[in-house]
């Protein structure tokens, strides 16, 4: 299994939230992990704002940042280019979509062209709604 890994499903497995088990499952068992730079910006971010609201400790924030790291180190990265800033200025099939969201799918649409079958990774119920739509199978099941 291929599969690209959206924010919402990344930060589940990284803060241990409900649905995080499903997403480590699937992330560990893809042969081929594809992420947007996008994917890795958000998640930074949100272990920064838990740790200076207290939700996490500085070693929590530093060990699951580590986890990311080594995680990343094994994907292929997809960058914000003018292919994917082209898709995502134009309407998907569920609108409204949010900005970040509609990067995150115009990112899906691209991995797709270069790994044919890839499945989405993801767990906000528009970008899975919408990403059904276009077609994707998605993960959790």
């Amino acid at each position: 299994m291929n599969l690209y890994a959206e924010s919402s499903a990344v930060l589940a497995w990284l803060l241990g939230d409900a649905g995080g088990e499903p997403v480590r499952k699937a992330l560990s068992a893809a042969e081929i992990v594809l992420a947007s730079h996008l994917t890795l910006i958000e998640c930074s971010r949100i272990l920064i704002r838990a740790g200076t609201t207290g939700r996490l400790s500085e070693a929590q924030v530093a060990g699951r940042e580590a986890r990311l790291r080594r995680a990343e180190a094994h994907w292929t990265l997809l960058e914000i280019d003018p292919e994917i800033i082209e898709r995502a200025r134009r309407p998907f099939p569920l609108e409204p979509i949010r900005t970040l969201d509609a990067l995150h799918l115009a990112s899906a649409l691209v991995a797709r062209l270069a790994v044919p079958g890839i499945a989405l990774l993801s767990l906000d119920d528009q970008v899975r709604r919408c990403a059904r739509q276009l077609g994707f199978e998605l993960l959790p099941a």
